[in-house]
């Protein structure tokens, strides 16, 4: 196993053979480090509920502004629309299942 704990892939834990998909998952991770302009690690003292990804992954699922979610250094000056593209190809990347997931040409395609 190789990576960077907060980036791996869950088939690293599973045993199943090893696709081009760990670095998809491991990309949507990255990109919601971007969004919010913080690690993803923070928080998961205070509990799951405040593990960034979860907080992304509800947001869109519930249709909320991800607003809240961009880096509070951007002071809410971003394209919603871009913003929210963003948001939904990074919960594509870090679907559970490889099945689910696209993979890099679909997510470039998608956010250009």
């Amino acid at each position: 196993m190789r990576g960077t704990v907060g980036y791996l892939a869950p088939e690293w834990f599973s045993g199943e053979a090893i696709t081009p998909k760990p670095d998809v998952f491991s990309y949507g991770m990255l990109l919601i480090e971007v969004i919010s302009g913080r690690r993803n690690k923070e928080g998961l003292d205070d509990g799951v509920e405040n593990f960034r990804p979860i907080q992304l992954a509800n947001a869109v699922n519930k249709w909320e502004d991800v607003i809240i979610l961009l880096d509070c250094r951007l002071e809410g000056k971003a394209n919603i629309d871009e913003l929210s593209r963003a948001c939904k190809v990074a919960c594509w990347c870090i679907q559970e299942d490889e099945k689910d997931m696209p993979t890099m040409r679909q997510v470039i395609q998608i956010l250009e």
